[in-house]
């Protein structure tokens, strides 16, 4: 069992939800990338998911794409941030996922990513783009290093396919909570509730909720329907226009309402 799912059985004993926090690896820095996880370990982060820069973010919204954006434009790579991820463990044993698109996994190579991720101290990996129909190679790969895959589950999931994207996920089922793209939205979706709960029915590891959650009354309303809640939009936004601000303080505000 990995970091992650140590957490989430660790929470699930003591009856509490886990935190999810997402930020853009290498914005406003990788440096900064690194003091930041340690101030979120510090301030009840449960996982942290580590985004990868990549050019054509299909699933993100605005915020996270102009985060991506900058990024790039900074240099940083697939490379960078697993040395971030590297530099991060020897400070914090923070659960990490990494975040990221096929791509940079392709270019990189499926075993070297697997091998150095896991060297570098990462939990798991979520692919964003890749369904597990075509995930075989990726998830054995995944596995075989120890790795943690993380899929997505969706509100039109049918049936058979939520059974592949459960077969698939280790460390936990990752619920989007809504049709579309990242980005904060005004209230928790009415689809939420049925998609985890049909989740729930056939999977053995814990379902996290996602997209579009920015405030602590939905990161209330969250907790309450899942094992876990994630926030990235919010904070990425927050980074954004205040890149050196707390962070830490930011995320107990969010968090408060899954205590």
């Amino acid at each position: 069992m990995t970091r992650i799912g140590t957490r989430f059985e660790s929470l699930r004993r003591e009856g509490r939800k886990a935190f999810i926090a997402f930020v853009t690896a290498g914005d406003p820095s990788l440096a900064r990338t690194i003091e930041i996880a340690a101030e979120l370990d510090g301030a009840g982060v449960d996982v942290l998911e580590l985004g990868v820069p990549f050019s054509d973010p299909l699933a993100d919204g605005p915020a996270i794409q102009r985060s991506s954006e900058r990024a790039l434009k900074r240099g940083v790579t697939l490379a960078g941030v697993l040395d971030a991820a590297r530099r991060i463990r020897k400070r914090s044993e923070i659960p990490l996922l990494l975040f990221t698109y096929f791509n940079p996994i392709l270019r990189y190579g499926i075993e070297r990513v697997a091998g150095e991720a896991r060297d570098s101290g990462v939990d798991g990996v979520l692919v964003t783009d890749l369904p597990p129909e075509e995930g075989r190679a990726w998830k054995d790969t995944a596995w075989t290093a120890e790795l943690d895959t993380v899929f997505l589950a969706a509100p039109t999931s049918p049936p058979e396919r939520l059974r592949r994207i459960v077969e698939s996920s280790r460390g936990f089922v990752y619920a989007v909570s809504r049709i579309g793209i990242t980005g904060e939205r005004t209230a928790l979706s009415e689809e939420a509730a049925p998609m985890v709960e049909r989740i729930r029915a056939i999977a053995p590891v814990p379902v996290a909720l996602g997209f579009g959650i920015s405030t602590p009354e939905q990161v209330a309303d969250a907790g309450r329907i899942a094992d876990g809640v994630v926030v990235g939009s919010r904070l990425v936004r927050f980074l954004e226009e205040q890149p050196q601000g707390d962070l830490a303080a930011h995320v107990r505000w969010l968090r408060s309402g899954i205590r």
